[in-house]
């Protein structure tokens, strides 16, 4: 033997000879593993989420019904509203933003301005001498039907001075608009709008220079106006009919008061002391403000108040959608927390922290949120270009569709939170009790 080893009473006493057994070697330093990272429990909880919700896909498909209408609606009415406040504002801006709008009747009046005689066409006159004025343009409207052979069209009749196309920035299709001298001579001829022409003669080029019936009277047809389209409004600018100012008044109207006038500056920039201006002359000219002054660009940001608060209208209204499918996905939560109370104490047993559970629980309404997000954003398109093929201004924009999506991720976190607090506050004792 290499080795002796002499014992007594239990105790070594000697140890002779060699061996080859090598000391053992310290073992290395390892660090414990740590647990799963932030961004792997959340690809689990999102995996474990799927899952779940494949698992009853009739009640999950029910559960995003309500988020997909929510969002769908807030895309669709958003862009309704946008494009409906753009329609609109685009038909005030071709009006030109160098204009001045006078009206009978003292500020705060709502009676129609043909019932107040209070403005005349001298009036126009003194207006129109002003610096910076370009035109000013007296204007009495009214309706009427013309007569051509056996044709009968009624339609909307104003009286105007030869300065009419300057103001409104429209010119003519076919011939010639009247001239000073026929205001001034009170002379028989009209100026149609496509839509009148079109109504009373076959070949809308060809009645220039034909006659018309207005008032029991000939009207020689000078011009037919460019088309325009439908006003601010929604009234049809082509379905008129213009004639001299001072034949309208002995002819047609049998009143000598104008409906308004239109005042065209020459400098926007000076728009607002060209006002002043008027509305002094005219409160010397009268003694009392029994007219209004107002600008274009006052008229531009009343309308887009309106078109802005029905726009928040609208979403408004769509939220409430938004807001029944987020209870819808809370209501379904506490049902699979209950559901599922026994696998929830499983893993509270086995280690799994309230967080954990929490975390789960969340991610999972969060999920349910995104998938009725992308599936609402993506029918609001389908709606919105169903609309513009049928002619309802529609602005389809990228920012509506951030803003339903974002809500309805937020309404699945603030929904599915009261669900995820109950499943983690439930006790793995009870919970692994329950049937």
């Amino acid at each position: 033997a290499q080795r002796m080893i002499e014992l007594k009473d239990g105790r070594v006493i000697s140890d002779t000879g060699t061996s080859d057994a090598r000391p053992a070697q310290e073992a290395p330093y390892r660090h414990a593993r740590s647990g799963p990272s932030f961004v792997g429990q959340m690809i689990e909880s999102v995996k474990m989420a799927f899952r779940s919700l494949r698992a009853n896909l009739f009640r999950t498909a029910l559960t995003l019904l309500g988020v997909i209408i929510g969002v769908a609606a807030v895309v669709a009415m958003l862009a309704i509203g946008q494009g409906s406040q753009r329609e609109v504002m685009s038909r005030f801006e071709s009006m030109g933003s160098n204009l001045l709008f006078v009206r009978p009747g003292a500020p705060g009046t709502r009676m129609r301005g043909d019932a107040i005689a209070t403005l005349t066409l001298a009036d126009a006159d003194a207006l129109g001498e002003l610096g910076n004025v370009l035109a000013a343009v007296p204007s009495r409207s009214g309706s009427a039907t013309l007569r051509v052979g056996s044709e009968d069209y009624r339609t909307t009749i104003e009286g105007v001075s030869a300065d009419w196309p300057i103001a409104q920035n429209r010119g003519l299709k076919y011939g010639t608009f009247f001239t000073k001298d026929d205001v001034t001579h009170r002379v028989g001829v009209v100026v149609l709008g496509t839509t009148t022409a079109g109504n009373l003669f076959d070949n809308v080029e060809g009645a220039v220079g034909q006659y018309v019936f207005l008032g029991g009277a000939p009207f020689e047809v000078a011009g037919i106006l460019e088309e325009k389209g439908a006003s601010s409004w929604g009234q049809d600018q082509d379905d008129v009919a213009l004639v001299p100012i001072t034949t309208g008044m002995m002819r047609l109207f049998g009143q000598s008061y104008l409906s308004s006038i239109t005042i065209a500056v020459e400098d926007t920039d000076r728009i607002s002391d060209t006002e002043t201006a008027a509305n002094e002359l005219l409160l010397e000219r009268h003694g009392t403000e029994d007219f209004q002054i107002r600008n274009t660009a006052s008229i531009l940001e009343s309308v887009q108040d309106t078109q802005n608060s029905f726009s928040i209208l609208l979403g408004s209204v769509a939220s409430i959608s938004l807001l029944v499918g987020g209870i819808g996905v809370m209501n379904i939560m506490l049902v699979s927390v209950s559901e599922r109370t026994r696998e929830i104490g499983v893993r509270m047993a086995t280690g799994a922290r309230r967080s954990d559970i929490l975390m789960q629980f969340l991610i999972e309404a969060l999920v349910v949120g995104g998938l009725g997000g992308i599936a609402g954003v993506l029918i609001g398109f389908g709606v919105c270009f169903v609309l513009s093929v049928n002619g309802m201004p529609v602005a389809v924009t990228v920012m509506p569709a951030i803003l339903a999506f974002t809500s309805a991720m937020v309404t699945g976190l603030v929904f599915g939170l009261l669900p995820a607090r109950k499943a983690a506050h439930l006790d793995p004792v009870t919970a692994l009790a329950s049937e």
